[in-house]
């Protein structure tokens, strides 16, 4: 009825050791036969079943008594001697079942009776087996009881926390090295991890219990829930995170600081992920320098080629990023970009390296900087204008002074008078220069330039009608082109008029107009000179200086129409100039 052999089997001898003094030997095989528990007799080395009840050969899925003198290795079992605990032992039908198994007692003095139960898969994950595991991945558990509000830690939980293991600890104790607000914190993810019967998981500070220093804690936890639906307690895992915390914090340090760095520089941090043709813009500098809104995303490698960067780079584009894989070197190049906010062409700067996952293999990504330096090119080429235009008006001016000198010399009777006119035109060329240099050699002020010549023979009361020197015109602003030839004549004009016309006599006038009439792209100065009331005027018997400048030199530089007339109630002079455009390239300043 045992299923156990009676003639020479030591199963038999077992069956008769079950019956003791006190119990009949039927009762104890009935009783190991209806046991709702699977149970086994070993033989003596520990190596086969001697016997087995119903339960465990149905649990097993063998009928009655199949079972019956098996050596453990058809269940998949090698240990020797079998220990106690969760082993995995082979169906019938060669399925693995986890099953628990334990000693019972000796059925005699050389056999040995074990206990095999099923088990399910969350006991098997809390077996004794697994908690080098746990350990190994420093996690330790803990069990919180509501009734008590007592916590039950694990040695590697204790550990942890600084607590002594086997021993509670309430939780109002290990709240108290708790920072408030994270102890508040962890309340209430607990306390709607249990309503909604849902994990959670926190990281906190809190006090080591023995040493004098703060300890970053992961905790992660569920609710058990009882059959009633309450939750009379939570059970989880708590790791230490403190390197972790540390090396993060380190590492969002320097990121803050890189972040920083390159906004004072104002330089835009990219990711360009080459698979699948994804960008990540790390900072706002990034979408300013694209004139691109962060809900708009960035753009990857295509469209960037294709839509934003200038139809003549793209090829010198793509050869440098071909060249940087081709050598593993790092990524150069400058292009213009069209600024999606206001559609203006804009030159950026594009540095980076790929970074491959071994030396072999292709590069996952681009991790690069861009900058704009539109506003850098400008003022380069501005200053290389500049250098350009200093040479040039040096060479002219030098020209002039040599002209200066050598007509002068020409015309100079002695010593003094050649010093006397060769230091008045000078003088005059110096005054125009200064006008130009305070408008950053852009424009000169008409009114200016004759103000400066004429200052000297003006009267003291400008409101006086018939006062000695009269400028009328409108504000004009000459073009450094113009401006310094139309200096020179002036000063020519003045020196002519003090030394032999109106000005030369306590009731001489010298009236000036000028006007700008709508011709040309930028106008035309009409400019005329009226001398009266000085000596009685006959044309020139040769033509000294003066009148070559004027003819020549406005003629040539300014392209200027001059008519000269010699009426005897005084000298008169007309000039019509074209005026050309400024020139904002020149401007140092913008």
């Amino acid at each position: 009825m045992l299923g156990v052999r009676s003639h020479q089997n030591p199963g038999a001898q077992a069956s008769q050791d079950l019956a003791g003094p006190d119990f009949g030997g039927d009762l104890h095989r009935l009783a190991f036969e209806l046991a709702a528990t699977g149970l086994a007799i070993l033989s003596p080395d520990g190596r086969s079943i001697v016997s087995a009840n119903t339960h465990l050969c149905s649990l097993l899925g063998h009928p009655p008594g199949a079972l019956l003198d098996r050596p453990l290795t058809d269940l998949g079992e090698v240990a020797h001697p079998l220990p106690d605990g969760i082993r995995f032992w082979r169906r019938a039908d060669g399925a693995a079942l986890p099953v628990r198994v334990r000693a019972s007692g000796q059925a005699s003095a050389a056999l040995r009776v074990i206990v095999v139960e099923p088990v399910d898969e969350d006991e098997i994950v809390r077996a004794e087996q697994n908690r080098d595991a746990l350990t190994a991945a420093g996690l330790g558990e803990w069990r919180w009881d509501r009734a008590s509000d007592l916590l039950t830690l694990s040695r590697r939980a204790a550990h942890i926390l600084g607590h002594t293991p086997g021993e509670a600890l309430a939780w109002a104790d290990l709240r108290a090295r708790i920072e408030a607000g994270d102890a508040i914190r962890i309340e209430r993810q607990m306390r709607e991890a249990a309503i909604a019967g849902q994990r959670y998981a926190i990281e906190f500070r809190v006090g080591h219990g023995i040493e004098d220093r703060l300890v970053w804690v992961s905790a992660r936890g569920q609710a058990i829930q009882a059959p009633d639906g309450s939750a009379p307690g939570m059970v989880g895992v708590i790791q230490d995170v403190t390197t972790r915390i540390a090396d993060r914090d380190a590492l969002r340090d320097r990121e803050q600081r890189l972040r920083i760095a390159a906004s004072l520089a104002d330089l835009g941090i990219f990711e360009w992920h080459m698979l699948d043709d994804r960008a990540i813009w790390e900072n706002e500098r990034m979408f300013a320098i694209f004139g691109r809104d962060p809900e708009d995303g960035p753009v990857g490698k295509r469209e960037f080629l294709d839509s934003l960067l200038h139809p003549d780079d793209r090829a010198a584009v793509r050869q440098a990023i071909s060249d940087a894989l081709r050598d593993d070197a790092i990524l150069h190049v400058t292009g213009r970009i069209r600024h999606a906010g206001d559609g203006t062409w804009r030159i950026i700067d594009l540095a980076g390296r790929f970074e491959r996952d071994a030396p072999d293999r292709l590069p996952r990504r681009l991790i690069g900087v861009v900058a704009d330096v539109t506003d850098r090119r400008i003022a380069e080429d501005r200053q290389n204008l500049l250098i350009r235009e200093l040479h040039h008006r040096v060479k002219n001016t030098l020209a002039t002074v040599q002209a200066i000198v050598s007509s002068t010399a020409r015309n100079a009777t002695s010593i003094n008078s050649f010093y006397q006119a060769f230091v008045g035109r000078i003088v005059s060329l110096a005054h125009t220069h200064a006008v130009l240099t305070g408008a950053t050699w852009q424009v000169a002020s008409l009114r200016d330039l004759l103000a400066n010549e004429l200052r000297p023979y003006a009267d003291d009361v400008p409101d006086i009608p018939d006062a000695r020197v009269t400028l009328t015109g409108p504000s004009v602003e000459l073009s450094s082109e113009i401006a310094v030839p139309i200096g020179m004549a002036i000063h020519e004009l003045t020196t002519n008029a003090a030394k032999y016309g109106a000005l030369s006599t306590g009731s001489g006038r010298v009236a000036v107009t000028w006007d700008v009439e709508p011709d040309g792209a930028n106008g035309t100065l009409r400019f005329a000179w009226r001398e009266r009331g000085g000596p009685p005027v006959k044309p020139p018997s040769r033509q000294g200086f003066g009148s070559r400048l004027l003819q020549r030199v406005l003629t040539t530089q300014v392209r200027a129409v001059v008519e000269i007339e010699y009426p005897p109630e005084g000298f008169r002079l007309t000039m019509r100039a074209p005026l050309s455009a400024r020139n904002d390239a020149l401007n140092p300043l913008a």
